[in-house]
């Protein structure tokens, strides 16, 4: 099994950007965790992090015939990308929104997903583990 993992906008940040919400680790630690976890699943990952919408709906599009699943956290694209909701629903990859704090106890816009429409389950407030989770169900339900 190929999965893709998708990160957004500031999510290079980790560690560094608001440690009270996104906590502590930083984004090499989220890299061992998908390591971690492809290993401990037998799966592989490859990780792809951009601060440019674009970029990620690119990523979307290539993965077409490429990859078994997406994990996605689209970060702040969550909440205004239509252009990746559509690139999702295009591939019609099996996906899994990620968001590492538990944006439904945030601002109310944090609160709309766009990137959740096409994706067929969200993780969140789970911090990095929820990479894991994410890549997990995408094994059992794939």
């Amino acid at each position: 099994m190929k999965i893709l993992v998708l990160n957004g906008p500031n999510i290079n940040m980790l560690g560094i950007r608001e440690p009270g919400i996104y906590g502590k680790q930083s984004f090499v630690d989220l890299l061992a965790v998908l390591q971690a976890t492809a290993e401990a699943e037998n799966v592989e990952i490859d990780q792809y992090q951009s601060n440019h919408e674009g970029c990620l709906v690119d990523k979307i599009q290539q993965a077409l015939g490429v990859y078994d699943g997406i994990v996605i956290n689209p970060a702040a694209y969550t909440h205004t990308s239509v252009a990746i909701l559509d690139a999702l629903k295009a591939v019609a990859i099996p996906a899994v929104e990620v968001h590492i704090s538990n944006v439904d106890a945030r601002e109310a816009f944090r609160q709309i997903s766009y990137a959740g429409l096409a994706c067929k389950h969200t993780i969140k407030g789970q911090g990095l583990d929820g990479y894991r989770q994410a890549v997990v169900w995408l094994k059992e339900h794939i």
